[in-house]
């Protein structure tokens, strides 16, 4: 597997927020409800109390100033500028990139060539759009290339980033929900990469349905056409893999 080095960027280790000790799904997802958002929603996981710790002391000790200050001190040539905007979006940018690829070694690969994308395409950006949106267009559109190289995509089981809740002291009930999740998780690696990345922008990053059409380059029409088409598929997929 190739590997690039770029001194200037701080990419995630091996040892990631998506880690078994740091990807505790939270209780309050634990049932399995019906109905094609909820359903989606529980599949796609929610961010482990650990990753929002870490997010909120890291926010706490960030340098202030928008993504848009610090693009701007790089395109000026502040070498601390990009490194910042990278430390500010690895995680989210790698845990995407896991959940679409099923690949902790992949996700770290395509995560360093996001950024480094990013730091060549930077004197062009424009502000049309945030940079986080005009990030993850970036990694969609890398992991989107490298899923069709493979032309057949193999489920990578995703047990750290699809962790099981903290059910109680009840180990039958612990186990249903490990299993649970499980199932969930493959289920969400079987859809076509284009519904898989859709699902994913929404239910886990939150974005908006602008946001997604600016990820995408799709009107917000197109958004929710194919949001709807996803979680249809992902409901079938998951009905038919239950006992």
């Amino acid at each position: 597997m190739r590997r690039h080095t770029a001194t200037h960027v701080a990419f995630p280790q091996t040892t990631s927020p998506c880690g078994r000790e740091n990807q505790r799904i939270q209780a309050k997802r634990l049932a399995v409800k019906q109905g094609g958002r909820a359903t989606a929603q529980v599949i796609c996981g929610t961010f482990s109390a650990a990753v929002r710790f870490l997010h909120e002391v890291s926010s706490v000790l960030a340098p202030e100033g928008t993504d848009e200050d610090w693009i701007r001190r790089a395109q000026t040539g502040d070498r601390t500028a990009f490194p910042e905007l990278v430390r500010r979006h690895q995680t989210a940018i790698y845990r995407f990139l896991l959940r679409m690829l099923g690949s902790h070694e992949d996700a770290l690969e395509l995560s360093q060539d996001t950024f480094i994308k990013a730091w060549q395409a930077l004197p062009q950006w424009q502000p049309e759009a945030q940079f986080r949106t005009w990030l993850f267009r970036i990694a969609s559109n890398t992991a989107l290339d490298a899923l069709r190289r493979r032309k057949l995509v193999e489920f990578v089981p995703l047990e750290e980033s699809f962790d099981a809740p903290d059910s109680g002291p009840d180990p039958e009930r612990q186990a249903q929900a490990t299993q649970e999740v499980r199932q969930l998780a493959a289920s969400l690696q079987k859809l076509a990469p284009e519904h898989r990345q859709v699902l994913l922008l929404r239910e886990v990053e939150e974005m908006s349905y602008e946001e997604i059409g600016h990820v995408l380059a799709l009107s917000e029409g197109t958004v929710k056409s194919r949001l709807a088409r996803a979680r249809a598929a992902l409901i079938e997929i998951h009905a038919r893999r239950r006992p």
